[in-house]
């Protein structure tokens, strides 16, 4: 199959997800794993799968193929959120050591699902580093910036280096902020969405000043998010292709500004199955192929 995804922006052709049905199974099962994953609550497993109906429409509406992870015992809630045990690039698919514990097998299910589909295994870096996908953020096709904090390692970031050498020119390592703490989920992709190679959305708040100078150097324009929509993931922007966006519904200042310079937006209500989490559009899916 056509693999190969060295982009957040380009046309997303085939896409990794995986159904609340096979990750929260029951309402049981979610009442039970709720906290000790760190959930806001435990979510309304009814509620869930009409959320997820709506986000599927947004991602068939723009033709984008999706592959279902199965369910797998060794793996929880969080599992759902797709992106973070990976990065596939154009020689393969690179596995991360997760950095929450409860989410440590995450990457050995999904390797095993994707090479049985023809997405070869570039590599698996393995602890004690530490790499998320939520940390990898591609600028262009040669360019990545990697989110240093918690979740992400100096290690973690040398070996992702290692495994690009030839198809990667440029890491640029970005210091991440202390924010809520270590067991929080801050990742860089939490203060940055590309939805074109010269548009994102961000919470400068949280930018490093070198990295927000940076972006602006590079031509781009930045859409701000207010503090309240960061709090319900206005951030967390999914680009199905260029100026093509999937939003959690209820975030309209970043939904007008999106319009505003040109941005189709789709919007799901996603507060059972991303903000409870929490994890938006981008965290429920793994890009395998974009064009």
């Amino acid at each position: 199959m056509h693999y190969g995804s060295q982009s957040m922006t380009g046309k997303l052709k085939t896409v990794l997800i995986k159904h609340p049905q096979a990750a929260f199974k029951d309402q049981g099962t979610l009442n039970a794993d709720a906290e000790p994953f760190g959930y806001l609550g435990a979510p309304d497993f009814a509620t869930v799968l009409e959320e997820y109906k709506v986000f599927e429409a947004a991602l068939q509406a723009e033709g984008v193929e999706m592959l279902y992870l199965p369910e797998e015992a060794s793996v929880g809630l969080d599992s759902i959120y797709a992106h973070d045990p990976l990065k596939v690039t154009e020689k393969g698919a690179i596995y991360f050591p997760m950095g929450k514990a409860l989410r440590a097998n995450e990457a050995a299910a999904t390797r095993k699902f994707l090479e049985s589909k023809g997405v070869p295994t570039l590599g698996v870096i393995e602890a004690p580093a530490r790499i998320e996908g939520g940390d990898v953020v591609w600028l262009d096709a040669r360019t990545v910036a990697i989110g240093r904090g918690y979740r992400t390692n100096d290690a973690g970031i040398a070996a992702f280096r290692e495994l690009t050498r030839g198809i990667v020119d440029e890491i640029i390592v970005v210091p991440m902020p202390h924010g809520d703490g270590p067991e929080a989920c801050l990742h860089l992709m939490s203060i940055i969405s590309m939805v074109d190679q010269d548009l994102a959305v961000v919470y400068s708040k949280y930018m490093p000043v070198f990295f927000r100078e940076l972006l602006l150097s590079r031509g781009m324009t930045l859409i701000e998010t207010p503090d309240d929509e960061y709090d319900y993931l206005g951030t967390n922007v999914l680009a199905l292709a260029p100026r093509v966006a999937v939003i959690v519904a209820g975030n309209d200042t970043v939904k007008k500004g999106l319009e505003a310079c040109g941005a189709k937006v789709y919007t799901y209500p996603g507060k059972e199955v991303s903000y409870r989490g929490t994890g938006g559009p981008t965290c429920l899916t793994a890009p395998i192929w974009r064009g």
